[in-house]
């Protein structure tokens, strides 16, 4: 969810610079990594370096409000899965796991762009999964939107226009690779109901989370915005 060549350096330069790197006063800086707490990265880490009082001020300027109701979502409300809203000639999925994987192996005559195998090290739980694309292998690797789509449809995307809520569910800041089975878990819960179980990941996923929503401005219930206070307070 990418071209060789230049179009391929600029695009991961771009996937890159995603978050602002801030030095934290007293704290020297913080940097979320995605990889493994033994010192293995992704290469998405490059895009989880944090400024903690920049998300609390973000934080503040949510709205909160409750939860509307789920009525009217599917998922073709957010455009075809996986769509190339880039025009690199790679969908989504693909241009997310050639970032976040490495070692990665391409589908001959592809441009490296289908990713048939590579190594991902899963920042929600710190394991070291091994990617094969096949029928009975792919999902061990899924792409998660950080806010997930029913979360957002029920916090204002309901009244968006058709192309913002495709490129919401495109936008490399809300996606990420992860273990399957745990992205299977979190489903569409919000942070007042489901954290990565790994905790050395929690402030850049809530960070990130805060970027995605005060970007789009979709809101936060007074739950969820407790549980991102009680997070970011441990950063």
């Amino acid at each position: 969810m990418l071209k060789s060549g230049g179009v391929d350096v600029r695009v991961r330069a771009g996937l890159a610079g995603l978050a602002a790197v801030v030095a934290l006063a007293g704290c020297g800086g913080l940097e979320a990594r995605t990889g493994a707490d033994t010192g293995t990265s992704s290469s998405s880490s490059k895009s989880d370096k944090i400024d903690v009082g920049e998300a609390r001020k973000k934080l503040g300027k949510l709205e909160v409000k409750g939860r509307a109701p789920r009525t009217g979502f599917e998922r073709d409300k957010f455009g075809p899965a996986w769509a190339d809203v880039d025009r690199n000639g790679c969908d989504t999925r693909n241009d997310i796991l050639k970032r976040d994987l490495r070692d990665e192996k391409f589908k001959a005559g592809t441009h490296d762009c289908i990713v048939l195998s590579g190594v991902l090290d899963d920042p929600y739980s710190g394991k070291t999964i091994q990617f094969k694309r096949g029928q009975d292998t792919s999902t061990d690797v899924q792409i998660d939107h950080l806010v997930p789509l029913s979360d957002a449809w029920q916090k204002g995307a309901q009244q968006w226009t058709a192309a913002k809520r495709k490129e919401f569910a495109n936008d490399p800041l809300n996606l990420l690779a992860v273990d399957g089975p745990l992205n299977g878990q979190k489903s569409d819960s919000d942070a007042a109901t489901w954290l990565p179980p790994r905790k050395a990941y929690r402030c850049a996923y809530i960070a990130r989370q805060i970027e995605v929503k005060a970007k789009y401005g979709v809101w936060v219930t007074s739950g969820e915005k407790d549980a991102m206070q009680g997070i970011l307070s441990s950063c």
